[in-house]
């Protein structure tokens, strides 16, 4: 069984969260609370940047689902960066790009804020 690990760092008014592993059912807890975590503290302006996930799920994408409207509601976002095609493929499938902003590199996702 692969690990899921979530680490952030700050730039300005961003969170950056780094996701790594395998994000699926038994792993988005993790993510769920790390996301909560930020709600809490009111830094609703998040890139995820997802260099290092080798996989993600439905449950994986539910949990951005769950938080996206509470975070829009804020005034914030979650801007997804640096996929790898494979995880691309299944955010394509579920009609992601067209919910959230996809970009190449977190750079650019920081500065869409």
């Amino acid at each position: 069984m692969s690990g899921f690990e979530v680490s952030q760092s700050e730039k300005g008014n961003v969170t950056v969260l780094h996701i790594k592993g395998f994000l699926d059912a038994h792993t988005a807890p993790k993510f769920e609370k790390a996301l909560q975590q930020l709600i809490t503290d009111n830094r609703v302006k998040i890139v995820v940047n997802m260099d290092q996930l080798d996989y993600i799920s439905s449950a994986g994408l539910g949990v951005i689902m769950g938080f996206i409207e509470e975070i829009r509601e804020k005034k914030g976002d979650i801007k997804m960066s640096n996929l790898s095609p494979k995880v691309y493929r299944v955010f394509d499938l579920l009609g992601f790009p067209a919910l959230y902003e996809i970009y190449e590199e977190e750079e650019e996702a920081h500065g869409k804020f």
